[in-house]
């Protein structure tokens, strides 16, 4: 007999016929209060956090776009926040209030995750994430406060005049609190991801604070004589069709209960938008029929899984669909219906429902894999293979699709992710293959239905990718270093060439001295460059010495040009030896460039010059030269030409144009394929460095190896005629998960148009 029947325990409150005594009208009123105040405060406490939410994640945005819609959301929340919380307010206290006179219900929408299967419905995407985070607070908080909330639930039908209170028309309850707190949500326009940022802050602040308000009603009812005895044991759960099919693991009553109820909401909530309106056909000749046990049906797996598990893995493109793949969802469960026949030898045993579900849904998975471009079509064989290991994983444990911690979830995303950079070049001892195919024959011959195994194996992927991972890291590394010298060497370059154009533009003078300038003195401006920097005092006195030098050798007109000239050749005789020992010109050379110099400046005075050729040599440091390239050609316009003309064509680009935004988004770790439209000769490369000195993107293969450095005009003309794309960054199961939704609202609408 349940506790509130137990007459030593419930307060005689009057005839049982009129149980809303006054007394009992002064305990709902109390109730009522107490909630209201309580329920005042904690959604106050939320809304004083929504603003600061909001605020930070503007500022982490990952695009101009994205960060409106967070402020956009926060001028709205300010603007109509007492109408929300008001809102909220009096759709609880109506509830309440219908309590104390007998007319409770629940509120339209707070049935989630209770649906039956049939009534299942497809839903807007928006709706649907709206729902998924509703159905998770109302799982998590009555798993939570599952005792609490029984003992509420008990008190409040004994003084209800034995009216049954329950989760779902409790005014306080987590169900109908959450759909009150939905119904005040409409009044906000905002976007969906902002609307679901404020229901975590609602779950954060409101539903995390119900354990006092469920605390203070016990009491005070308690107090007034209301099942004062009550003993908070919580009924026994019946297993759900979802939990009974796991097994042994159900059994055992393995994982948290809240995570358990979580799961619930979730999984249902994903089977209604993925399911339901396939519509499936009921008819009267399956009625009736013997249905299979869950033992069973693992069982025909398994038989499927070791008649795979025999056939080599298929070499090269993807096979036709057989045994070795069960592509096909209708072929697997022909060949499943086979193998259950022959078990049982009984043609009329049938799946349940709820099983059926589960194998159209691994199947859709793996119908997505076979399909994903991220994936290469070696690696895409390899892990099609998985189909029958992860339709037991689904049949033993449901959570696999409504947890994103799953062990097997996590293990086929990591083998996804690894795959995806995979290429016969970078994996030329095959070492990544074989440990992919390793994984896979492990799961195909060792896996029955101990679902620990996914989580050992995805650990062991783990630490050989990390092993692999470590030296690919310092390759790429010292690619992105060589290719930094090098652009280091060719801006200075450029800046040095520039500085000496500038100043011997239109200039008329001897080629020594313009020989002189060009090759030796702009190689000793780069080395300044690249040592000091182009602010440094060196590199100032540098480029006066060129504006002396060129000075040097224009026409005397009068005794003051020969004066300063006189002066100014000691000056420049150590300037010039200086920076020559500094690019390491030989003493011999040094020596007969001062002879020719001394016969240039002599005529130019028309007396004897003496420059001494070794009067500074013992004081010159020698320098390795750091200029591989030939240095005649340094100043030359062409090869500026040259170097801005990446600068050029960024600058021409239209900064409209979708395919300059996508190369705008990319971010270093993106993966990209490149193909060049020949077969086989597509090439996965991952973005390793975007250089700040000529805006260049540098791309790597798995092992860290240069793959290509491209230019923005180049990645957006390359992604406009369709030889480069951008692979996914979102894990294979979630990817899957938002396609099959995608599929079946298409088909859904499809059936919808007139014939």
């Amino acid at each position: 007999m349940s506790t509130s029947n137990d007459p030593t325990n419930i307060v005689d409150f009057g005839p049982r016929q009129d149980p809303r005594t006054e007394r009992v009208g002064k305990l709902l009123e109390t109730v009522r209060d107490a909630s209201a105040k309580h329920l005042k405060e904690l959604i106050d406490g939320m809304f004083e956090h929504v603003d600061d939410a909001l605020f930070d994640l503007a500022e982490k945005a990952e695009s101009n776009a994205v960060q409106t819609q967070y402020f956009d959301g926060m001028r709205e929340v300010r603007k109509k926040r007492a109408l929300v919380e008001r809102r909220f307010l009096e759709t609880a206290h109506r509830s309440l209030s219908n309590l104390a006179t007998g007319a409770a219900s629940p509120l339209a929408g707070t049935t989630h995750g209770t649906q039956s299967q049939n009534e299942l419905s497809l839903v807007d995407d928006s709706e649907l994430e709206e729902s998924l985070a509703i159905a998770s607070m109302i799982g998590k908080a009555q798993s939570r406060l599952t005792r609490p909330l029984y003992a509420v639930n008990q008190r409040l039908s004994v003084i209800c005049g034995g009216n049954k209170v329950e989760g779902a028309n409790n005014p306080v309850g987590p169900a109908m609190l959450c759909e009150a707190f939905r119904q005040a949500m409409r009044e906000l326009d905002v976007e969906t991801r902002v609307r679901l940022i404020i229901y975590k802050l609602f779950d954060r602040y409101v539903m995390a604070g119900l354990d006092t308000l469920y605390g203070a009603l016990n009491t005070t009812l308690a107090q007034a004589g209301v099942l004062p005895k009550l003993h908070h044991a919580v009924p026994g759960r019946r297993p759900s069709a979802a939990t009974a099919s796991a097994g042994a693991q159900a059994a055992a009553g393995d994982g948290p209960a809240a995570e358990d109820a979580d799961f619930q909401a979730e999984f249902y909530q994903m089977l209604n938008a993925l399911l339901s309106a396939r519509q499936r056909d009921v008819n009267s000749t399956t009625l009736g029929t013997p249905s299979l046990s869950p033992a069973e049906l693992l069982g025909a797996l398994s038989l499927l899984q070791n008649e795979i598990a025999v056939h080599p893995t298929p070499a090269g493109v993807i096979p036709p669909r057989d045994r070795t793949t069960l592509g096909d969802i209708a072929q697997l469960k022909e060949h499943l219906q086979y193998q259950i026949n022959q078990l049982r030898g009984d043609s009329r045993a049938r799946m349940s429902g709820a099983d059926e579900d589960t194998i159209d849904l691994v199947g859709m998975l793996f119908e997505f894999i076979l399909e994903d471009r991220n994936l290469p079509a070696e690696m895409q064989v390899l892990l099609s293979r998985l189909q029958i290991p992860y339709l037991k994983a689904a049949i033993l444990d449901r959570r696999m699709f409504a947890h994103t911690s799953h062990p097997a979830r996590r293990l086929l995303n990591a083998l996804a992710d690894a795959a995806k950079g995979w290429s016969d070049e970078s994996d030329r001892d095959r070492r990544l293959y074989v440990k992919v195919q390793t994984i896979v024959e492990s799961l195909l011959q060792d896996f029955d239905d101990d679902m620990d195994i996914f989580a050992r194996l995805e650990q062991e992927l783990a630490d050989f990718l990390a092993t692999n991972r470590k030296r690919a890291e310092l390759s790429e590394q010292r690619v992105a270093e060589a290719v930094r010298g090098r652009e280091k060497l060719q801006q200075a370059r450029r800046l040095a060439a520039q500085e000496i154009l500038s100043r011997i533009d239109r200039q008329q003078m001897p080629e020594l001295i313009h020989s002189i300038l060009t090759r030796a003195w702009a190689n000793y401006l780069v080395l300044i460059v690249l040592r000091q920097g182009e602010d440094s005092q060196e590199f100032r006195v540098a480029l006066r010495f060129v504006d002396d030098f060129v000075w040097s050798v224009q026409p005397v007109h009068n005794d003051a040009d020969r004066d300063r000239l006189r002066q100014l050749l000691p000056l420049l005789e150590k300037s010039l030896r200086h920076g020559l020992a500094t690019v390491a010109f030989q003493d011999a050379d040094v020596q007969s460039l001062m002879a020719q110099l001394n016969a240039l400046y002599h005529k130019q005075l028309g007396e004897p010059v003496e420059l001494e050729p070794d009067a500074l040599a013992a004081d010159l440091p020698v320098a390795t030269p750091c200029i591989p390239d030939s240095i005649d050609t340094i100043a030359k316009p062409e090869v500026i030409a040259e170097v801005t003309a990446s600068e050029r064509e960024t600058a021409a680009l239209d900064q409209d144009d979708p395919n300059v935004a996508r190369v705008r988004a990319l971010k270093v770790g993106n993966w990209l394929e490149f193909s060049s439209g020949k077969e086989g000769t597509d090439e996965r490369a991952k973005l390793s460095w975007i250089s700040p000195i000529s805006g260049k993107y540098l791309f790597v293969n798995r092992r860290g190896l240069k793959v290509a450095d491209k230019t923005m005009a180049q990645l957006a003309s390359e992604f406009a005629n369709g030889t480069a794309s951008v692979l996914e960054e979102l894990p294979l199961f979630d990817r899957a998960l938002d396609a099959i939704v995608e599929r079946l609202r298409k088909t859904q609408d499809s059936a919808k148009q007139p014939q």
